[in-house]
């Protein structure tokens, strides 16, 4: 016996359908001549796209290449190149504007109620693809494939995103666990990516009954009663999990097993109240969205604050949590006669203890900051197709590429990030007379004369030219500049100026109150693992950004000396606990 959930359900057809039916009006400019054309009315041309269906098929062609290229098919450089065009495998990205415009009842469920509806999401987005695409449904193999489906993705994910409203991490509070919420923050640790598993199947040992798609519940999770009204197994031990789908060729039968990583927000520095310590929160992210954001990057998540039991805290309380064996007897024969109604129970491996528990958010997108400002500012009226924005935000933005390389965004990919306006402006500003007096001049244009300094701050944020000689040797592009003067002539103002203007990679710190450790980087030990990780410093959050340390006379000589590389050679060196890494700190 299963029981349906009716408002689920409901939620999936409408969610399906809205990915099927949903389209948008985009405004192109048709011309090849001059930009001016552009502005011409006659050369305007509008366009109707159905931005779903089109990821369908981004989806698809990239699950065909991906099994061709495992069978040995090889393929040229540019068909990789149209490979990575657009970033995901298996995930579909759906605009939360876009649901709200076409469904404003489903919408409002959603954010209601997302950590309920997420599985029928999830199951939505499946049969949506498969019904576009039927090549991909590994039951359509017909047993004479050759394991053409075996290598087929059985799981697909809805990453929600451009939310209406955002939260700083000090906001998460009880009213908005198992709601649709999206906050910002800054990240500070990443762990390694480790295998999840979201649905289980168990075997009985005693009987060899097969119990498929056991959704876990936030740990492993066994079933408490054999299906079998004869068995009458109630040992979890007597459970043995199923990895491989069965033979029947089915979807059924195996388990499914995701990427998962756990990253470490803080409050962002200009969201602290005074007087406040900065808040950090646990963050959880699955499949396709690991490694899309590293220390110190600036980011926007979407998903659900969830909560949790803390086995580490029972662990370190004393007697270790052991099951209660005391509803064994006459109750199990009865539910053993009417076909087992013990169901599955998560937390019955912890026993009656008294439970610790702890929040956590379970993130389903993650954004960079400014390419979330960036979207959320263009809004409907942006010339821009949604996959474009798309491609932007989880490729271009934060330079993780299809293949989860690390390279400089080119000259194209950067044009790319700017709006109409934002070229029109540059392109404005390129005939100006004296414009590097006056790029000079807006430098904290609040601080009276001082040119000189101002034209090295100018110079040291465009930066200089990163080179690689034919040998392999790199050669450092960052300008480091050391401001030297008198006591109250703005010295900090500049440093201030400059924390304020950028966006993001930018770190303010006084070397009166910093160490060796705080500015490079520590080895702490992971209070959940209890092993030794490398918790970053000043210098590696500014990589590829700019690092603003004040007071640097007040500074201890050791301490000094410790960022004498990270200056030189733009890396730092650690051999500590065991641990031996050579970090990036690409910084000014």
């Amino acid at each position: 016996f299963e029981v349906v959930d009716e408002g689920g359900e409901l939620v999936r057809v409408r969610f399906q359908e809205f990915l099927q039916n949903f389209s948008e009006t985009v405004t192109t400019y048709v011309t090849q001549t001059a930009e001016d054309d552009a502005q011409d009315g006659n050369n305007i041309q509008q366009q109707q796209l159905y931005p779903y269906i089109d990821q369908a098929a981004e989806i698809s062609q990239r699950q065909t290449r991906a099994q061709s290229h495992r069978t040995g098919f090889e393929s040229s450089h540019a068909d990789m190149d149209d490979f990575d065009l657009f970033p995901f495998n298996s995930t579909i990205c759906v605009n939360f504007r876009h649901l709200l415009s076409y469904d404003p009842d489903l919408a409002d469920a959603i954010e209601s109620e997302y950590v309920r509806l997420e599985p029928y999401l999830r199951r939505a987005t499946k049969e949506f693809i498969l019904s576009n695409h039927p090549e991909l449904d590994p039951s359509n193999d017909g047993g004479g494939g050759g394991g053409h489906s075996r290598n087929q993705v059985r799981t697909y994910f809805v990453a929600l995103y451009n939310a209406p409203t955002v939260l700083p991490v000090r906001a998460l509070r009880t009213g908005t666990i198992g709601r649709f919420t999206s906050v910002s923050g800054t990240v500070t640790r990443t762990s390694d990516v480790r295998p999840e598993l979201l649905v289980g199947s168990f075997r009985c040992r005693k009987c060899g009954l097969l119990a498929p798609d056991i959704l876990q519940q936030y740990h492993l999770t066994r079933p408490a009663l054999c299906r079998n009204p004869r068995c009458q197994n109630r040992n979890p031990s007597e459970f043995h999990l199923e990895i491989r789908a069965g033979g029947g060729g089915g979807d059924s039968g195996g388990s499914e097993f995701v990427d998962w990583q756990r990253l470490r927000v803080q409050e962002n520095a200009d969201e602290i109240p005074p007087g406040s310590m900065p808040r950090t929160i646990d963050v959880v992210v699955r499949n396709e969205m690991v490694e899309r954001a590293k220390a110190g990057d600036r980011v926007v998540l979407t998903g659900s604050l969830v909560v949790i039991p803390d086995g580490n805290a029972l662990a370190r309380a004393g007697d270790p949590a052991r099951a209660s064996a005391t509803y064994a007897g006459a109750r199990a024969g009865r539910e053993a006669a009417t076909g087992g109604g013990g169901g599955v129970r998560g937390l019955a491996a912890l026993g009656v203890r008294e439970l610790t528990y702890r929040t956590c958010f379970v993130a389903c997108c993650v954004v960079p900051s400014d390419m979330a400002e960036r979207v959320k500012r263009s809004g409907d009226e942006s010339d821009l197709d949604d996959n474009y924005k798309v491609n932007l935000m989880f490729q271009l933005g934060n330079g993780v590429s299809g293949w989860g390389g690390d390279h400089p965004k080119t000259a194209s990919e950067v044009a790319m990030e700017f709006t109409a306006e934002e070229k029109q402006e540059i392109r404005r500003m390129k005939g100006e007379p004296k414009l590097y007096d006056k790029l000079a001049e807006s430098i904290a244009p609040n601080t009276f004369g001082h040119i000189e300094v101002k034209r090295g701050i100018l110079l040291m944020l465009l930066s200089g030219v990163h080179k690689t000689t034919s040998e392999g040797i790199r050669l450092r592009g960052d300008i480091n500049v050391c401001i030297v003067g008198d006591p109250s002539t703005a010295k900090s103002q500049f440093l201030k100026f400059v924390h304020d203007f950028l966006p993001e990679r930018c770190v303010y710190t006084s070397g009166k109150a910093a160490s060796a450790a705080g500015l490079t980087a520590a080895v702490v030990r992971d209070q959940d693992t209890g092993e030794y990780c490398v918790e970053a410093g000043a210098l590696m959050l500014a990589d590829n950004g700019v690092c603003c340390i004040d007071e640097f006379d007040k500074m201890e000589q050791h301490d000094q000396v410790a960022i004498h590389e990270a200056m030189e050679q733009q890396t730092i060196t650690i051999t500590k606990a065991g641990i031996q890494a050579t970090l990036n700190a690409r910084a000014s």
